[in-house]
């Protein structure tokens, strides 16, 4: 499959960030003219995984999220957040619905809030080295073409 567009973005991870990283990527994607819940349920995903990144990450400090989103030729849509902080220890603990380290104020539904509206979730994590999410998506009615 070729891609036929790509952005990265890098910033600090300050909760006022979690909006810029939702409108960016929802903007980007706006190319492959998706529909209004289409686009809300990416914007969704994407404050979730950055949320994780704010939260869980940096341990109470500041460090980098990553994201860099692929549009393919048949629509379908590959958004990487990534961050190079604590990791996560247990994946397949930290992904069930209701399990928190983030104390009482967090709910634990981030991922399973990120499977329900994508098509696609992975998570790969090593501690001390950080974790990636890939948010997968398709957008079927409207492709576009590979760039010269």
């Amino acid at each position: 499959m070729k891609f036929v567009n790509e952005m990265r973005l890098e910033f600090i991870s300050c909760s006022s960030n979690e909006s810029f990283a939702r409108v960016s990527v929802s903007a980007f994607v706006s190319q492959l003219d998706p529909t209004i819940a289409e686009l809300s349920d990416i914007k969704t995903a994407v404050s979730e995984a950055v949320t994780n990144c704010i939260v869980h990450a940096y341990n109470q400090d500041f460090g980098i999220i990553y994201i860099s989103v692929k549009i393919f030729e048949n629509g379908h849509i590959v958004i990487k957040i990534r961050d190079k902080g604590c990791g996560i220890s247990n994946v397949g603990q930290a992904m069930q619905p209701l399990f928190t380290t983030g104390g009482e104020e967090r709910s634990g539904l981030g991922f399973a809030v990120m499977k329900s509206f994508m098509d696609d979730v992975k998570v790969t994590s090593k501690p001390n080295k950080g974790t990636m999410v890939t948010l997968e998506k398709n957008i079927i009615r409207r492709t576009i073409k590979a760039r010269n």
